[in-house]
């Protein structure tokens, strides 16, 4: 096992707790007016935002939404609709809901602490996963790289086998390293859970931590995001959104919905991440403006947010990917039909999404739990998200 020395970038600005008790501080108009926005744009509209959120919950399509629009380093919108809960009793949405975030785990946890290691020089991208993961090399998996796993172009299937009644993280662990690639590395995008379980294991390794500890220490902490994290505390069981009955017929609530991550004891590279409105917008304004330039508390340098941020797959391949970030494929619906190709973003199976379009300095934020109680409504939070970003950027003026 490698261990390396967890240092932060020299990058970080006093200016960020500033900034952070700025976002938090925003948008206090919108909440008390039930989810009409404030703007900083002269003549935005942000109606038509809070209108889809409202159609939402009143057709069902959703029990209940939070959602923020940054831009310019503020929040210009925020919309809190709904219900949290609806069973076993109907419990009121709220800003400070914790959100079940789903693959919003695998660029906002698992990718930047792959790539504060790949910073440090513990690895290159290009080489094989192997090479710290011998027992990965089985099955034809010798010469699929770090970057492959993280543009989901590794020829790997999408998910673990669920048929069979495996439990625990070293049964998933012998399950990775047995798999077998689908198809040869390069040739095709598919999404895999198996990517982003082999790249927590990397990192695991790597640093010596468990996942969880590696992320409060070197991501969440620096960014100040003290309401997130994975297995939240029972106690916390009330500020969280549930999701849905598991096969023992309990309501889901503070614990992971992904059967996989379940199964793994709620800590893995693909899914697992408790957060909050809060949090999520300061940790896309912080990435936004460590991209710029600004200062920012946002624990990569700007080179590797760039680097994260713009297409990383095979040149000849037309899905574009960022190392973790979805950029152009056919998962961008939450893109909307306004911001550019060059934005980026990822969406969660509960319901959750994160857009940022630095081009207009601006990013998109819903959280839901689309999957209460029954686990249905996904064609209807693909809809809405492509229509909220939509509307969001067109009162920004995007065009």
């Amino acid at each position: 096992m490698t261990h390396l020395p967890m240092s932060m970038p020299a990058e970080a600005s006093p200016r960020d707790p500033d900034r952070r008790a700025m976002l938090r501080g925003a948008g206090m108009l919108g909440l008390a007016l039930g989810g009409a926005g404030c703007a900083s744009r002269a003549g935005a509209d942000f109606a038509p935002v809070d209108r889809l959120l409202r159609d939402a919950v009143a057709r069902g399509d959703v029990p209940g939404v939070v959602a923020a629009v940054g831009h310019g380093g503020r929040i210009v919108y925020r919309g809190v609709r709904g219900h949290r809960a609806l069973l076993p009793a109907p419990e009121p949405e709220s800003w400070t809901t914790r959100f079940d975030m789903a693959s919003l785990t695998k660029p906002t946890i698992t990718a930047p602490a792959v790539m504060q290691l790949w910073e440090q020089g513990a690895f290159t991208l290009d080489e094989p996963v192997a090479r710290r993961l011998p027992a990965f090399a089985a099955a034809g998996k010798q010469d699929i790289t770090i970057r492959q796993l993280l543009t989901h172009y590794s020829g790997l299937a999408p998910d673990l086998d669920l048929a069979t009644p495996w439990q625990g993280r070293d049964a998933a662990v012998r399950r990775v390293m047995a798999a077998r690639p689908d198809r040869p590395a390069g040739e095709r995008f598919v999404y895999s859970d198996i990517n982003f379980i082999t790249l927590g294991l990397l990192v695991e390794t790597v640093s010596g931590l468990p996942l969880d500890r590696y992320a409060a220490r070197h991501i969440l902490a620096p960014l100040g995001m003290a309401h997130s994290g994975f297995r939240p505390d029972a106690a916390l069981g009330p500020e969280i959104a549930p999701t849905q009955f598991d096969d023992g017929n309990v309501m889901l609530r503070g614990v992971v919905h992904d059967p996989t991550a379940r199964r793994m004891g709620g800590v893995a590279g693909h899914a697992g991440l408790f957060s909050d409105a809060d949090d999520m917008a300061a940790y896309a304004q912080a990435l936004l403006d460590r991209r710029a330039g600004r200062g920012s508390a946002f624990p990569l340098k700007r080179g590797t947010v760039l680097l994260m941020t713009t297409p990383q797959q095979p040149a000849d391949r037309t899905d574009l990917r960022g190392l973790g970030w979805d950029i152009a494929t056919h998962y961008s619906t939450p893109r909307g039909d306004l911001f550019p190709v060059g934005s980026f973003g990822h969406t969660g199976f509960t319901g959750t999404s994160l857009w940022m379009d630095p081009a207009s300095d601006s990013f998109v934020l819903i959280l839901t739990n689309r999957v209460h109680p029954d686990g249905g409504h996904g064609r209807q939070i693909i809809r809405l998200r492509h229509d909220v970003a939509t509307a969001a950027a067109r009162a920004l003026g995007v065009t």
